[in-house]
């Protein structure tokens, strides 16, 4: 895949700083909860925008502490993708907004997609932890009876040369 143009990379982010802004502002679909738009790729024409999207959820947890966003694994994937057709759905009218604030020749028909690498990277650090908290339970002083860790005293040493 071709490395995005400086201008296509430019007007990537400044399509990013805009739709954040302008789902936050206008658009009114009770499907559509706290989106958060993570990253925009567009065509070399800028005819074309991919807009990817992290959903969060809608349902607060109550502590002790106040409210705290559920995680993200939790997420259920009808939100998800009631969200994404809101957005889909939306998006002749965003662009119409993007079209106003934006300097360009033509305006970008939005696609949206979901981002999942914020899921997936909450997984993978789960089972991170999980590995090193079953890692530090196994008991490691047999695992090293000699001191010296693959060292076999019945086979002679032959990792330095015999200097005389």
């Amino acid at each position: 895949m071709n490395k995005p143009s400086p201008r296509a990379q430019r007007v990537a982010d400044q399509i990013q700083r805009i739709l954040a802004d302008l789902i936050r502002r206008e658009i009114r679909d009770p499907r559509v909860g706290m989106v958060s738009v993570t990253g925009v790729n567009v065509s070399r024409d800028f005819a074309y925008a991919n807009v990817f999207v992290t959903v969060l959820s809608s349902g607060l947890v109550q502590d002790g502490f106040g409210s705290q966003l559920k995680d993200m694994g939790e997420l259920d994937r009808k939100e998800i993708d009631d969200s994404l057709a809101a957005l889909n759905k939306a998006a002749g009218y965003l662009r119409s907004l993007l079209g106003k604030e934006l300097s360009l020749r033509t305006t970008p028909a939005l696609k949206f997609h979901y981002d999942d690498s914020i899921a997936r990277g909450s997984y993978l650090s789960t089972l991170i932890d999980k590995a090193l908290a079953e890692d530090s339970t196994h008991d490691h002083s047999q695992d090293d009876v000699s001191g010296d860790p693959g060292s076999d005293s019945s086979e002679p040493d032959i990792s330095e040369p015999d200097r005389h």
